[in-house]
């Protein structure tokens, strides 16, 4: 304890002696000393985790604030989900009127993380405001000075090292010193700094909820995805394709810019009431069946088709294609054909109807007498998930780590969470793409509960009002911080009517939309060659490969590869469009042309998208170039490349006029450079 040559020994700050009293009436309290509120992000009050990707930036605020004017420190506090030591990172006030705090901290690991927000009375620096006021006004201190000796006191009793040496010091140096060097010796910026080190936490107030999110790696975010029908991939006709005919076909899908092979199920097909050409009732010997209808005497969910080749050629695809830059995702759909070994070795993991058969699969006014689903809530549940389980694991083990699950609303929902909790707890790099085409609230809980990905109504929105009310809610809305849309223009089971007549404009289009709109999407392999073949009166294929053996031209005239090729190609070079959340709709005088925008977060890469919804005519239209977004003024010159085409012109003001048609592929993509940034020596800028 310190003593001065003023007599004014034994002095104590008096903050604790209430303490033990305190705990016991506040006992059962629901507000804390400090308050902490409207923390976020946060989904469903803290009952499901946020999405991230490695390398982002997790940025939490909060409402926190307390009676009286006593400064605060607010900490937000992190630490990986298997750790037990936190990290701190301060937090700062961004709205002093609101009492609204800010922190962020960077996310370095694939994995899942905690957080969470502490706060306390930082009583020296409270001291020190207090002090640097009454000084202002000539107001003598002697006493405050006292008390602040004893908060320095204070600390160094929670010190170590060379900080508690530094307070001990400060102690001496005051018990000698006048009044003017008293108050110059507890001001100092450095013992401010080593007070905050050491502050007094024992009324801290701790936000009640520890809140999680979980890292992805960020090929959950940013990827290309092409759809294969593996068997359809050969150049015999009527013949099944192999894994070495689709090994052939990888320097191609790989020179058109996607990184993602996914393949429809690979599994032995049952023989059981398999489907014929154009889904009919009664297949003939050569037809193959579809590849939805899983299992048969040949193997289950762990087994591959013969006609495909051997697990051994599954490893072999699987590492061409990483020397070719993609990974391979798998098609995992749990039902099973009427002859899929589980019905044999497990006859209560299936419903039976009253005459003994057992039940197949419908939706009406659809059939599907080659496929039955299993009983999620059998009497022996934990045999069947952890069979699933097993299947999963078994093509994670060969270096799948994408599925692309089939119908998952149709299952139990706490099975998902059980089952992506299970996987990420030794594979946490393991991606799960939810294909539910279904009703908001169940595609919004597949999301919370684990899946990385979602299907989404994007493959219905083909207006200007829709897409950007539908876009809006994806990537500003709350559901942002959990849900990721990986938009198809078309899949196996949907080609949609839009673009069933509306030819190489529409297919454009529409693929533009997808790979500008998203930072994650796919195609479905024909789409490519602007296939529309449908059956009359409804959104599927005609003669669909589901069915049938297949034989494509995959340099059929009319098609866009080149156009796919440019627009992946772009989406590499340019960061901003491998982010969601920085997509933004801006003003095109047409309501034909849709004109948005995705800007990286230092502004260094500028991209904006024209695209013509109308796939039968060109459009002329104004767009308002957004430039205090864009950091520009209406006095600023800058250049405009458009990717696609490669013009460059020189713009200022908001203002121009764009004329987009099918003439230049339904599309500008614009890149933005202010005149001062302008490399002149790099062609490309």
């Amino acid at each position: 304890m310190a003593t001065t040559n003023s007599g004014e020994a034994g002095y104590k700050t008096p903050h604790h002696k209430a303490e033990t009293v305190g705990k016991a009436l506040t006992a059962g309290l629901r507000s804390r000393p400090v308050v902490i509120l409207n923390v976020s992000p946060e989904v469903d009050g803290g009952r499901f985790a946020i999405k991230r990707e490695v390398g982002d930036e997790l940025v939490v605020s909060a409402d926190v604030f307390k009676e009286g004017h006593d400064k605060l420190t607010v900490m937000l506090m992190v630490r990986q989900r298997n750790e037990k030591n936190w990290r701190e990172v301060p937090m700062t006030c961004i709205n002093h009127g609101l009492d609204r705090w800010q922190g962020s901290v960077v996310l370095t690991e694939n994995t899942g993380y905690v957080y969470t927000v502490e706060a306390w009375s930082d009583v020296f620096e409270s001291w020190r405001d207090e002090v640097h006021k009454k000084l202002a006004a000539g107001v003598d201190v002697s006493l405050e000075l006292i008390e602040g000796c004893g908060l320095v006191e204070d600390a160094a009793g929670r010190a170590t090292g060379e900080d508690k040496r530094y307070f001990k010091k400060t102690q001496e140096r005051f018990a000698t010193a006048d009044y003017k060097e008293r108050c110059t010796l507890l001001q100092a910026t450095q013992l401010s700094e080593t007070m905050a080190r050491w502050p007094d936490r024992g009324t801290a107030s701790r936000y009640d909820l520890e809140l999680e999110v979980f890292v992805d790696r960020v090929g959950a975010r940013y990827a290309s995805w092409y759809e294969m029908f593996h068997r359809s991939q050969g150049k015999v006709p009527g013949r099944h394709a192999t894994l070495k005919d689709c090994e052939c076909r990888l320097p191609e899908i790989r020179d058109l810019g996607f990184d993602v092979i996914y393949f429809v199920p690979v599994h032995p097909i049952g023989k059981k009431h398999r489907k014929g050409p154009d889904n009919t009732l009664n297949a003939g010997p050569n037809d193959p069946g579809s590849p939805y209808a899983i299992g048969s005497d040949e193997g289950g969910h762990t087994a591959l088709h013969k006609d495909l080749g051997t697990i051994d050629d599954f490893r072999h695809f699987v590492a061409v294609a990483a020397d070719h830059g993609m990974e391979v995702a798998l098609d995992f759909a749990i039902q099973c054909a009427p002859d899929h070994p589980w019905i044999q070795q497990h006859p209560d993991w299936f419903k039976f109807r009253p005459d003994g058969t057992i039940k197949y699969a419908e939706n009406p006014p659809k059939k599907y007498q080659d496929i039955v689903n299993v009983d999620f809530y059998t009497g022996d549940q934990e045999g069947l998930w952890h069979e699933i389980l097993h299947s999963v694991l078994f093509w994670v083990e060969l270096g799948v780590k994408i599925f692309r699950v089939d119908n998952p609303h149709t299952k139990p929902v706490p099975f998902w969470e059980w089952l992506i909790r299970e996987i990420r707890r030794d594979h946490p790099d393991v991606i799960f793409l939810a294909e539910a085409f279904t009703r908001p609230p169940m595609m919004r809980i597949l999301a919370k509960v684990g899946f990385s990905q979602s299907y989404t109504y994007f493959t219905w929105r083909n207006f200007k009002h829709e897409i950007t009310e539908y876009l809006t809610e994806l990537t500003q809305s709350p559901v942002a911080e959990y849900m990721r849309p990986n938009f198809f223009p078309s899949t196996p089971d949907i080609l949609p009517e839009y673009l069933q007549g509306s030819g190489r404009p529409g297919f454009a289009t529409r693929f533009v939309l997808a790979a500008t709109l998203s930072s994650v999407y796919g195609i479905y392999n024909g789409y490519e060659l602007c296939e529309a073949a449908a059956v009359p009166g409804k959104e599927e294929y005609l003669h669909s490969e589901k069915y049938e053996y297949k034989v494509w031209d995959w340099d059929r005239p009319g098609n866009i590869k080149e156009l796919i090729a440019k627009v992946n190609r772009i989406r590499r070079e340019n960061p901003a469009m491998q982010e969601l959340t920085n997509l933004r709709f801006y003003n095109a005088s047409n309501d034909n042309i849709l004109f948005y925008g995705k800007v990286s977060a230092d502004r260094a890469n500028i991209i904006l998208i024209a695209v013509n919804l109308d796939p039968f005519d060109a459009h002329g239209t104004d767009i308002e170039i957004p430039l205090h977004d864009l950091g520009l003024t209406e006095q600023d010159n800058f250049v405009v490349e458009d990717l696609l085409s490669g013009a460059k012109h020189l713009w200022s003001g908001a203002r121009h006029h764009l004329q987009i048609g099918p003439d230049n592929d339904q599309a500008m993509i614009l890149r933005v450079k202010p005149w001062h940034h302008v490399d002149f020596e790099n062609p490309s800028f």
